[in-house]
């Protein structure tokens, strides 16, 4: 027991020890440890501080270079901006420089300009004065001419119509009579014949005759001129497409024709051409006025009197029944029917000859024209194809045309139109030729028992037997603006 007590005492003593030399390790580590997280410690702040003296120095450093750049940047914008302000000023000097050099010029082109103009004005003044005696003495000329014209038609015209009294009577006693023989009338020319009085084809070959003249003058006129009178072309249909059965109208439109006839801008010869021309051609369209076309007719003529024949001639080659002539159809003469159509006056399109009932239609405008041209009187206007022409007319027509659908068509045309006034001018002797054509053009229409004259023949006879050319056609005369404006206003 004592000796397990010793090794135990010894064991304890050993235990004992060993725990106190752990504990002093321990404790010694502790220490170690403690004075080693100390120094890290210690050094951890001093690296802190060593951290923080850099970052110091090293913000005063860009604060420095932060300095040192913007104070550049300032100098190089300075420079920068001094240079601009330099440029600026360099180029405003040269701008200035340009501008008083610019006014220079421009005050050096105007002193220019200004004696160019003031010779210019001086030239346009002499010559308006030289064109104003060249036009005064154009005008006298013309006046002259106008005057002598005038005169010589109004002898022509008395004349004329004691002439056409004394056919007219003749014509109705040899066709009451049926004295009148159709061979007496017919006429050869290049194998063509045609039917119509010996007078009727002198007064249209002299009337071809001036204007084959005419477009002679005009050709030579036009290819010794490079001048293009499309525009005045175009204003001169314009005005006669305008034309309308009210009296301002028909002033207005005659007054600003005769101006444009007169215009010495335009040769007067084409001038005429252009007129005689659109007024035929307006003559086709069966809607056209034809007592509005008339009178403007009558005013413009007896201005320009040339434009008369000239008209007239147009008329002709437009229709052979407004001279009065019938072109007779012969096979030994044509070589087929569609050769006589073209000879007469039909129109082709494509190859395509028209039909008769519209050839028909446009007969009919042309002779209602002609019929309102002849017939129509104005005040203190002379008419160089009126009345006493319209009478003659319709003598020679009895007197040599036979009776067919086309004679048929131009004579109720004429009738409607001038029938009124012929029979207030001739009275009995009108009621005389009125009476022919019933027992005699109406009997020969008859006899041709043709379906298609049946409405024609109609109209003729209820003509005469209604006694309608006592009641003035109507549109003979013009309307007022009034009676236009209150139609107008109706119609809205």
């Amino acid at each position: 027991m004592e000796e397990v007590g010793e090794v135990e005492g010894a064991l304890f003593e050993f235990t004992h020890e060993h725990q106190l030399r752990v504990k002093d390790e321990i404790r010694n580590k502790i220490s170690a440890l403690e004075t080693a997280l100390v120094n890290e410690s210690l050094n951890s702040t001093s690296s802190l501080l060593r951290v923080e003296k850099y970052k110091e120095s090293r913000q005063e450093l860009d604060r420095k270079l932060d300095t040192q750049y913007q104070r550049r940047i300032a100098e190089a914008l300075d420079n920068h901006l001094t240079a601009v302000q330099r440029d600026r000023e360099l180029r405003s000097q040269i701008e200035e420089r340009k501008i008083r050099s610019d006014a220079q010029y421009e005050e050096a082109k105007k002193k220019i300009a200004l004696q160019e103009e003031k010779q210019r004005q001086e030239k346009a003044k002499a010559e308006a004065a030289a064109k104003l005696k060249a036009e005064e003495a154009k005008q006298a000329a013309l006046e002259s001419e106008r005057k002598a014209a005038m005169e010589a038609k109004i002898r022509a015209a008395t004349e004329a119509e004691k002439r056409a009294e004394k056919e007219a009577t003749e014509a109705a006693a040899r066709l009451t009579d049926n004295a009148s023989s159709p061979s007496n009338a017919e006429t050869k020319e290049s194998g063509i014949v045609y039917r119509a009085a010996a007078s009727t084809l002198n007064l249209e070959h002299g009337r071809l005759q001036k204007l084959k003249e005419l477009y002679e003058q005009n050709q030579m006129i036009r290819s010794s001129s490079r001048q293009d009178y499309t525009r005045h072309e175009s204003h001169i249909s314009r005005l006669i497409r305008q034309i309308r059965g009210v009296r301002d109208n028909v002033r207005s439109k005659a007054t600003d024709l005769t101006k444009l006839l007169n215009d010495p801008q335009c040769p007067q010869s084409i001038s005429i051409e252009i007129f005689a021309k659109k007024i035929v051609s307006y003559c086709e369209n069966p809607g056209n006025a034809p007592f509005a076309s008339g009178y403007v007719i009558v005013l413009v003529t007896s201005q320009v009197p040339h434009a008369m024949d000239i008209l007239l001639a147009e008329l002709h080659r437009a229709c052979l029944y407004t001279v009065p002539k019938h072109l007779v159809y012969r096979k030994a003469t044509f070589q087929s029917k569609e050769a006589y159509f073209r000879t007469i006056g039909y129109k082709e399109d494509d190859g395509k000859m028209e039909s008769t009932d519209d050839y028909l239609k446009r007969l009919e405008s042309y002779m209602k024209v002609y019929g309102a041209l002849v017939q129509t009187e104005i005040q203190n206007v002379q008419n160089l194809h009126g009345l006493q022409e319209g009478w003659a007319w319709l003598a020679r027509f009895l007197n040599a045309l036979p009776a067919n659908q086309y004679t048929a068509v131009s004579l109720n045309a004429f009738l409607q139109m001038a029938g009124f006034a012929l029979f207030r001018k001739y009275k009995s002797q009108f009621v005389k030729l009125l009476k022919v054509i019933s027992e005699n053009f109406l009997v020969d229409l008859k006899a041709r028992n043709v379906p298609e004259l049946t409405r024609t023949v109609v109209e003729i006879q209820t003509y005469i037997e209604d006694k309608k050319f006592l009641k003035e056609p109507e549109g003979r005369s013009l309307q007022s603006n009034l009676l236009s404006n209150q139609a107008f206003n109706n119609y809205n």
